[in-house]
C-alpha cells in the first residue's frame, strides 16, 4: 500500500528527505510545504556555498559521521545532474603559537573523522597557493570545495516532482490532527491526509515541534546574523580559494573568513550578531515576537554571561566597517576599506539549551507519526543527503 509523507519545510533538507524517500521507497508518495513563495528562501539559500567535509566537528558525532558522507553524496549528485561545483581545497590559518596549537588539533580531529590529504604547508608552498595571506601555520584541507546550493535545491525540486512528488508553494502547516490510519495536516484552509510528516522547519523548529505536538520545546533557536562583505573586482586576486582563520574553541563559531564563490565573486565573513528577528537579515530588521522569545529565555541570558566580551564584539563588528576589516586583515593583511563592496547576509538558526550551551550535533525527534529535524547546523546542507538517510533509516524506516 502506498504511503504519503509530508515534509513540512522545503529548505535543502527537506528537500534531500522528500528526495531520498522516492529513490528508497519508488511507492512512497511525498508533499512537501513550503511557507514562502519559494524554496530555500533562508539558510539553505543564504550560506557561502561551501562544501564541509567534516574537519572541525568532534569524532563520533553524528555531524561528523553525516558530514563526511554527506559530502561525497553531494559532490557525486552534482556530478551526475551537472550543478557547477569544484573541489578546490581549503587552507586554515594559525597566526600565532597559541592558534597553532588549536591547528593541531584540528588536524588529529581530521584524520580521527577520516579525511585524506590534510597536509601542513611550507612558507614557499602556502606563497603559491595564497599569495598574499599572512601566517604562521597553515594546514590545507584538499577536499573541501563550493557550490551552488540553489542549483541543488531547484534540481532536488525538479527530480521530486518529476517521480510524482508535489512541492506547493505559500502555505504553512500549522495544524496536525491524529486519526487511526495517520495525521491530517493543515494551514487553516485545506486538509491533506498523510501516513507521517517530518518537519525541517530550520530558523522555527522549535516552535513547530511545539505548535504540531503540543509539547515543550526540549531546545530554543536563538537567530544569529551572519554578515557578509565582497571584494571589489580589482581586489579579487587577494584570494585564489577558501581561507579560514583556526577557530578559537572558547568562543562559538568559525569567525571571519574568505570564500571563492561559483560566480567568481570573493565573499568576506560573516560575523555572528544576535538578530531581532528569526528571519532579520539587516540591523532594521525587528520582531518583538522574536526577539522577547530570545531574551526571555535563561539559556541565551547565560550564553550572553558567558559569552558577553565575544557578543560585543561581534556586534561593534556590524556596525563598524574597521571592526570587521581588523579580522580580514590577520589573514590578508594587504586588504583595506577601499576593497569592499556591501554582501549578503543569512540567519544561523542556534540552537540552545537553558544552560547556555550551544547545542552543535544534528538533533531529530521523533513524537508518534511525527518527526521532527530540530538542529541541523552547518554542514547541515552539504550533509543533506547523509541527514536525509539518517532521518529515513532511523525514524521512518520502520513504517514504510
Amino acid at each position: 500500500m502506498s504511503k504519503k509523507i509530508a515534509i513540512v519545510g522545503g529548505g535543502i533538507v527537506g528537500l534531500a528527505i522528500a528526495y531520498k524517500l522516492q529513490q528508497l521507497y519508488p511507492v512512497c508518495q511525498v508533499i512537501v510545504f513550503e511557507k514562502e513563495k519559494e524554496i530555500g528562501q533562508h539558510q539553505s539559500g543564504r550560506n557561502s556555498g561551501v562544501l564541509h567535509c567534516g574537519l572541525y566537528y568532534e569524532p563520533g558525532t553524528l555531524k561528523a559521521k553525516l558530514a563526511v558522507e554527506g559530502i561525497k553524496q553531494m559532490t557525486n549528485f552534482c556530478k551526475v545532474n551537472e550543478i557547477p561545483h569544484e573541489i578546490c581545497g581549503k587552507i586554515v590559518v594559525a597566526s600565532d603559537d597559541r592558534e597553532t596549537k588549536f591547528l593541531d588539533n584540528l588536524h588529529k580531529r581530521g584524520i580521527a573523522n577520516g579525511l585524506s590529504g590534510l597536509k601542513y604547508l611550507s612558507t614557499s608552498e602556502l606563497k603559491e597557493r595564497e599569495p598574499f595571506v599572512v601566517a604562521k601555520n597553515a594546514l590545507l584541507v584538499p577536499q573541501e570545495g563550493i557550490v551552488d546550493y540553489k542549483a541543488v535545491m531547484n534540481k532536488l525540486k525538479n527530480l521530486i516532482m518529476a517521480n510524482g512528488g508535489e512541492v506547493i508553494l505559500n502555505t504553512e502547516i500549522n495544524v496536525v490532527k491524529e486519526y487511526k490510519d495517520g495525521l491530517i495536516v493543515s494551514n487553516g484552509e485545506k486538509e491533506w491526509e498523510v501516513s507521517q510528516l517530518v518537519s525541517c522547519a530550520g530558523l522555527h523548529s522549535d516552535r513547530v515541534f511545539q505548535k504540531l505536538t503540543n509539547l515543550k520545546r526540549p531546545l530554543r533557536i536563538v537567530p544569529f546574523r551572519g554578515e557578509y562583505l565582497m571584494l571589489k573586482p580589482e581586489a579579487e586576486k587577494l584570494v585564489n580559494h577558501l581561507v579560514y582563520p583556526v577557530p578559537d574553541p572558547e568562543y562559538p563559531f568559525l569567525g571571519v573568513h574568505f570564500t571563492r564563490m561559483m560566480t567568481g565573486a570573493r565573499e568576506v565573513g560573516p560575523n555572528a550578531v544576535f538578530a531581532l528577528k528569526r528571519e532579520g537579515y539587516s540591523n532594521t530588521d525587528i520582531s518583538i515576537k522574536d526577539t522577547l522569545d530570545s531574551l526571555t529565555y535563561k539559556g541565551f541570558i547565560n550564553f550572553l554571561f558567558k559569552n558577553f566580551s565575544f557578543s560585543m564584539g561581534e556586534f561593534y563588528s556590524s556596525i563598524s566597517t574597521k571592526a570587521f576589516l581588523k579580522k580580514a586583515q590577520k589573514l590578508v593583511p594587504d586588504i583595506n576599506e577601499t576593497s569592499f563592496l556591501k554582501g549578503t547576509a543569512g540567519v544561523r538558526a542556534q540552537a540552545m539549551d537553558s544552560a547556555g550551551k550551544l547545542l552543535m550535533d544534528f538533533n531529530v525527534i521523533r513524537e508518534g507519526r511525527q518527526v521532527h529535524v530540530l538542529n541541523a547546523p552547518s554542514p547541515g546542507a552539504t550533509a543533506s543527503l547523509s541527514i536525509a538517510d539518517h532521518v529515513i533509516k532511523e525514524y521512518i524506516f520502520n513504517e514504510l
